[in-house]
């Protein structure tokens, strides 16, 4: 929308005009059989049209180009282009003209003029002209405010301003979910899965060209949006890149504490920035567009005060055989711990060795490795429970059950089979 303040007689005059792509040319075939009382005169009149495809005068898209007729939708993540021209329209030289053009967002006034130096003359039927760009970064109302001053051969100074008024408007719906690894040993990584669901809200197809996810400095990331054949990756949405108005991709992303991190119990059981997502697509004729998400942050998992975690555990052991697990207690809380091991035995659990064992003092955000032997009386899926540890300084007690599970089998059947 385009207003203009000033009601007085200029010498200069200002257009603006909006730089975009144009469209393929698109008309209405119209068509009928032979035996009907047309005959054959609208396929010819199809194929005299110079907009219809040769040989395919049937369909509704030309081999011609549209100019934009209006000023058109602008998207978030967008570059706004627009040509300015000022054009002398009087008999006499105008001196000392300066072209200003502004855009006003809702949280922000933006100088885009390429120049800020005055022009010293501008004779009859001559004109300046300007091309400005912006990548918009808001939505809502947007002004673009074209100021031009100059002064004439009298020596006066003249001045006005034209305001151009547009909506940006979003193209895509971003919803996150965040998921912890539930595996007992991918755990101990503090894996952290990101599934980001992308919707394109626009009335046009849109080619993704590009969607990942910038971790932060604790994180690295892996993209499980390709499946591997051969030497190469296939993606997961098959050839076609292309996302219809309303269609919606998932995407998913698996996240890993940075080796330095991840010994550090107490920062990343603090950390809620996982990074933020970098989208680029291309709409009509190649037209681009870019956006990248706030800071995506999630809820960080509560391991209480004492975290016990496996680090090693057999996927199959025999029935009645003991076996080695290697556990790995981590001090999550702000004090120094003084923990005694308690080995319960289950239903089908048996521990070997002394229950009641004192482990020492493990300062905040430390950790100690343990070996520990247990044997099993029962076949088949079981769980690993009955452990427990106490904090002498407080008195208090932690409980671990269904730590792990392993797979029990007979040795002497096997045999057998």
């Amino acid at each position: 929308m385009e207003v203009n303040q000033s009601k007085q007689e200029h010498l200069l005059a200002l257009k603006v005009m909006r730089l975009t792509k144009p469209t393929l040319f698109t008309n209405m075939p119209v068509t009928c059989e032979d035996r009907d009382l047309p005959g054959d005169l609208f396929g010819r009149l199809m194929k005299a049209d110079p907009s219809t495809i040769k040989g395919a005068e049937a369909l509704m898209l030309g081999e011609m180009l549209t100019l934009p007729q209006n000023f058109g939708n602008i998207f978030l993540g967008e570059t706004f282009s627009s040509y300015i021209s000022v054009h002398n329209d009087s008999t006499q030289v105008v001196k000392d003209i300066l072209v200003k053009a502004d855009l006003q967002t809702s949280s922000q006034r933006l100088n885009l003029s390429a120049s800020n130096n005055a022009v010293t003359e501008l004779k009859p039927e001559c004109c300046i002209d300007d091309v400005i760009h912006h990548e918009v970064k808001e939505i809502g109302t947007h002004i673009l405010v074209c100021a031009v001053s100059y002064t004439t051969q009298a020596g006066e100074k003249l001045y006005f301003r034209k305001f151009f008024k547009f909506q940006v408007l979003k193209p895509l719906d971003v919803k996150t979910k965040f998921y912890n690894a539930e595996s007992d040993l991918s755990s101990v990584t503090d894996e952290v899965f990101l599934e980001a669901q992308i919707q394109n809200i626009t009335t046009s197809p849109m080619f993704m060209e590009k969607v990942s996810l910038e971790p932060s400095m604790m994180y690295n990331v892996t993209e499980l949006n390709t499946v591997e054949t051969g030497d190469e990756g296939t993606s997961t949405f098959g050839k076609m890149t292309y996302l219809q108005p309303m269609d919606t991709r998932q995407y998913l992303y698996c996240l890993k504490p940075k080796p330095e991190f991840a010994e550090k119990a107490g920062v990343i059981k603090g950390v809620t920035v996982i990074g933020k997502l970098d989208i680029v697509w291309k709409t009509n004729l190649g037209e681009r567009g870019r956006l990248q998400t706030s800071q995506l942050q999630r809820m960080a998992p509560g391991y209480g005060d004492v975290r016990l975690s496996l680090e090693m555990i057999p996927d199959t052991v025999n029935l009645e055989e003991p076996f080695d697990i290697t556990c790995k207690i981590t001090n999550c809380s702000e004090r120094t711990m003084d923990l005694v091991l308690e080995m319960c035995n289950t239903r089908s659990i048996h521990w070997c060795g002394v229950s009641g064992r004192q482990l020492g003092k493990v300062s905040p955000s430390a950790s100690l490795t343990l070996p520990l032997k247990l044997l099993s009386s029962v076949q088949g899926l079981q769980s690993i429970s009955g452990l427990r540890l106490t904090d002498t300084f407080l008195k208090r007690t932690y409980e671990y059950d269904d730590i792990a599970q392993v797979c029990v089998v007979c040795p002497y059947m096997s045999r057998e089979n």
